[in-house]
């Protein structure tokens, strides 16, 4: 489902940029001491947006998405699948941190997760922000403590059991109502129908959820239908806010940049970074989208009056993951090779879905943003018994093992 109000082609809103989080990369290194060891707050950060950009190139270049629009939380899905690899082992484990980029340290990992969802979840009266975590398992499986405590000390994810078994679908309810609870309603229906069977043993769940106000706001008098181009010779009327204020500028030949700040007072900085090429195609923006440019543009932005006309957009977007993460180099989990025992001491489990869905809504007042990230775990699948050929069948005492009855069916009809 997306509600197409700006197309892909022309402006590239590249994130939220959360200062601790920076899309680019560019926050200053600083440490804290965990178990002994000296913990770089920022490679987690780093990792995930090394993340980020692999997985919009991913997206963009999928047929399914050729000329859509694209919007999604690199933070929500990283920290739905690192809880999911500190249960990984071997291959798995591996192919898990190589796309996400996590540091090979645990330590470094999970101190990195723990001290981000902190700062995320600090609180502010100029803007809501913030991220959680949660495990779902069935009721009667024998998970490792060791996991369970793994999940609940570094990522915050409590645990709630569930009837996967007798009702997959009150328990894919349950989990649904508790993702719509952290997004403010933004995120519906985040596992579809049919997405939590009597296999699924445990779900992973992160949401995230963000609306803050433009340091300066436009005027929505101002606002005005005007014409978008969305293509060589196509283009589509939209609701085109108007500014003109000081903003953080820069330009090159081929592109503009703009950082707009959401107000802040004296806490974390946030602020939409956009990347608009002077020519009608993404090319020179996509070409940006790698750590050290990026930062470079950062740096070279300079506070200037700007005249800014920037469109009210709305956008829903949802994705179903796995083929997509498989291709970019973790297959593994999805197949009944992955190896997960680190969450219950089997090779039983895989992953059976990753859903995606995220929704952001930019108007004169500011932005309100919200994304949510199901990792769906399940054994393997039931034998399927079709009697549809001829087949004996005896009837026999249990105890004993005596055959008290005994025949074939070769004709169900017949006599």
């Amino acid at each position: 489902m997306k509600r197409l109000l700006i197309s892909g082609i022309g402006i590239l809103v590249l994130a939220l940029i959360v200062a601790g989080l920076a899309v680019c990369g560019t926050v200053p290194l600083s440490t804290t001491s965990v178990s002994g060891e000296s913990v770089a707050d920022d490679s987690v950060a780093a990792g995930n947006n090394r993340f980020a950009f692999d997985l919009y190139r991913r997206l963009a270049a999928e047929p399914a998405h050729a000329g859509d629009n694209l919007f999604f939380s690199p933070y929500s899905i990283s920290s739905a699948l690192a809880i999911t690899c500190e249960g990984a082992r071997g291959t798995t484990a591996d192919e898990i941190e190589s796309v996400l980029h996590l540091p090979e340290n645990k330590t470094l990992r999970r101190a990195g997760f723990a001290w981000l969802d902190a700062g995320l979840n600090r609180g502010s009266a100029n803007y809501t922000l913030r991220t959680a975590n949660a495990l779902w398992a069935e009721e009667t499986y024998p998970f490792l403590p060791e996991y369970i405590d793994t999940a609940t000390r570094w990522y915050g994810a409590n645990v709630t059991n569930l009837d996967f078994i007798n009702d997959p679908g009150g328990s894919r309810e349950t989990i649904n109502r508790w993702v719509e609870g952290e997004t403010e309603e933004k995120i519906r229906d985040l596992l579809p129908p049919g997405s939590i069977d009597d296999l699924t043993r445990l779900v992973i769940t992160n949401a995230i959820y963000f609306k803050g106000t433009w340091t300066g706001q436009f005027d929505a008098n101002e606002t005005t239908k005007e014409e978008f181009r969305v293509g060589p010779d196509e283009t589509v009327t939209v609701p085109m806010m108007h500014g003109n204020a000081v903003y953080p500028y820069m330009e090159t030949d081929t592109l503009r940049v703009l950082e707009m700040p959401y107000a802040h007072g004296n806490e974390t900085e946030l602020a939409m970074l956009v990347l608009l090429p002077k020519e009608d195609t993404l090319t020179a923006a996509e070409e940006a989208l790698d750590a050290e440019r990026l930062a470079g543009l950062r740096e070279s932005l300079v506070s200037q009056n700007v005249r800014v006309f920037f469109p009210k957009f709305t956008l829903d977007a949802e994705y179903n993951l796995p083929s997509t993460l498989a291709a970019m180099g973790m297959p593994t989990a999805f197949t009944d090779d992955a190896d997960l025992s680190g969450m219950d001491g089997t090779r039983d489990l895989f992953v059976t879905g990753v859903f995606h869905k995220a929704f952001v809504d930019v108007n004169e007042e500011g932005t309100e943003a919200a994304a949510a990230t199901g990792v769906v775990v399940g054994g393997g699948a039931a034998p399927v018994f079709r009697a549809d050929h001829p087949f004996i069948f005896l009837i026999t005492e249990k105890d004993s093992g005596a055959i008290l009855f005994m025949g074939r069916i070769v004709n169900p009809e017949g006599t």
